[in-house]
């Protein structure tokens, strides 16, 4: 594991988006908190990985797709953030080791319970599904997980939401620590709850902030 190339990254990275946005960004004091937990986000496109990089204060090790880590530029340098694969075609066993492995370590890893890409209807937020799994894990390591919802970051799969006005509106919102009490079911569906409680508040502030001239 590299935190090195995470830190260089996260550094140079963060000019663009400061330079380019105004954001909305609530209960970010929560990702300082010290020891392992995971970070479970919603996840609209790819600009929710440096988005989530940007305003978390903790490393994240992300889990990511198999798929992904196919294309040698792409997996170079999603492995070199500490990221790692999770094939969802079979049960993946060497996986939840790895993620076990890191938790151990203290680290926090970062998880889209969705499974991919998901908007409008498809997401968790309308939807309230996710992928079984994120609960069996938080339950077996003993860690909490850390709710978080992040919205409009595909504005920046346009070209002109780069420019340096700082015009570009998203936001994101942790929320408060979830305890792997009970079965993973029932932690899952905390999970759930939350995040759909996070949407609703973080819509709202962020609505209020676009209508601002």
């Amino acid at each position: 594991m590299s935190d090195l190339f995470y830190r260089s990254l996260r550094f140079v990275g963060r000019h663009p988006f400061w330079l380019s946005s105004r954001p909305v960004v609530l209960n970010a004091q929560v990702t300082r908190r010290p020891g392992a937990y995971i970070l479970a986000s919603n996840h609209q496109s790819p600009y929710d990985i440096p988005l989530l990089m940007r305003h978390c204060h903790r490393l994240i090790d992300f889990v990511s797709i198999v798929e992904v880590f196919r294309n040698p530029f792409v997996g170079w340098l999603y492995g070199s953030m500490n990221a790692f694969p999770l094939d969802r075609s079979r049960p993946d066993s060497p996986t939840v080791r790895i993620v076990l492995d890191r938790l151990r370590r203290g680290r926090v890893v970062g998880m889209f319970p969705e499974g991919g890409f998901r908007n409008g209807n498809d997401s968790v937020l309308v939807s309230r599904r996710i992928r079984p799994g994120i609960g069996r894990v938080a339950k077996f390591a003993g860690v909490e997980i850390i709710p978080c919802v992040i919205l409009n970051s595909s504005i920046y799969s346009r070209i002109s939401s780069w420019l340096p006005f700082r015009r570009t509106r998203y936001g994101i919102h942790f929320g408060a620590p979830i305890a792997p009490t009970g079965e993973p079911e029932e932690i899952e569906e905390r999970l759930i709850d939350a995040m759909v409680e996070l949407h609703r508040v973080l819509s709202e502030q962020l609505a209020a902030q676009i209508a601002k001239p």
